[in-house]
């Protein structure tokens, strides 16, 4: 498998194939781990850095040979790639944008389904991430919890018995998890409902993202609902927290939908009407304003307002039209103006061939 096998492709978490999927793009959970016989990354030296990624390097393909890794996941050297590389992997969730950005020897292990990805020397020696389709936490969890054994197995982790998981960010500290769930709220963004949702969420200690995580601003109406203190509280506890809250945000979204549909049909049609045209005609297009009418779009398929128009060719639309997947996927570097363009190109040969979406006038 290449980084250009995974351009023509999209990840399981992508499919739209998991519970409460119409709302709920992804389910993940993130690990944070550092060696013990290391300092953290922060105060690391770059002699440091590469000796982390040597051993860690060694110690996955121990796994592999054994059988416990799939034999054809992806290691990458993130140091080494190209920009437009290291974005493609920020775009399709599978390294932080930090990771991207920063210096010295790192690398990405990346499973062939996309399940799930080990960041080494991000803000952390190890970042161990899981993603599936939907509502699927405890699915989630599992994978993450037999993953991050068998790393324990290979090496010794900074762990105290009082304070757990040590970890370069004091907020990590302990169980080092991290909980979250990306959902598509554009009902209740439409009906202004969602900053009153937000602050009963940061009032629970829950934070709320944009669709790249940390720093990211919500684009589209996608938004990622994650803990923020992992000290003092179990596994457990953590995931109940954000597994609780979800089907409350799920059935708030549902009703916003629905007051839409019984108070302002006409205006919504309209909406995805537009969204729908736009996207199937322009000749030249930005990436928001793309993320924000396939939001509508997606919106429409599940109001059942166009037919004949699957969620996960709209879910692959979010994320191949992102700029480096799109000079991926040309096979050429391309500035701003071109992307537009390639990109409005890409959106009409994927809603006008491959899927006749249908805007319904029931």
């Amino acid at each position: 498998m290449t980084l250009d096998d995974l351009a023509s492709t999209s990840g399981e978490w992508l499919r739209g194939s998991g519970p409460e999927s119409d709302i709920v793009i992804s389910s993940r959970i993130r690990l944070a781990r550092n060696l013990a016989d290391f300092p953290f990354i922060s105060r690391a030296t770059d002699a440091d850095r590469a000796e982390i990624e040597r051993i860690l390097h060694g110690r996955v393909e121990s796994l592999r040979t054994a059988g416990k890794a799939p034999a054809e996941s992806l290691y990458l050297k993130v140091s080494e790639l190209p920009e437009v590389d290291r974005q493609f992997l920020v775009e399709r969730q599978l390294i932080s944008r930090e990771h991207a950005q920063s210096e010295g020897a790192r690398a990405v292990v990346v499973d062939p389904s996309e399940r799930f990805s080990v960041m080494i020397n991000e803000e952390d020696h190890l970042r161990i991430q899981v993603m599936h389709s939907g509502l699927a936490l405890n699915e989630a969890w599992e994978q993450a919890t037999k993953l991050d054994d068998m790393i324990e197995e290979q090496v010794t982790y900074a762990y105290n018995e009082r304070l757990g998981y040590l970890t370069a960010c004091p907020t990590n500290t302990g169980t080092g998890v991290r909980v979250s769930v990306m959902l598509h709220l554009p009902a209740l963004a439409i009906t202004r409902q969602i900053e009153k949702v937000f602050k009963s969420l940061h009032k629970i200690n829950l934070a709320v993202r944009g669709l790249y995580g940390e720093g990211s601003q919500a684009t589209g109406d996608f938004y990622q609902i994650s803990n923020q203190v992992t000290l003092g509280q179990t596994e457990e506890e953590l995931a109940k927290k954000v597994a609780d809250v979800v089907p409350v945000l799920i059935d708030y979204e549902r009703q916003a939908r629905s007051f839409l549909i019984e108070n302002s049909q006409e205006t919504l049609h309209d909406r995805v009407s537009r969204a729908f045209g736009i996207l199937r005609t322009a000749q030249t297009i930005s990436s928001e304003e793309t993320m924000h009418l396939l939001s509508s779009v997606r919106m429409g398929i599940n109001l059942g307002l166009i037919g004949d128009l699957a969620i996960p060719t709209v879910n692959k639309l979010l994320i191949h039209t992102q700029p480096a997947h799109l000079q991926k996927l040309s096979g050429v570097e391309l500035d701003q103006a071109d992307r537009n363009i390639e990109r409005a190109t890409y959106l009409r040969r994927h809603l006008n061939g491959e899927s006749k979406g249908n805007v319904s006038h029931n």
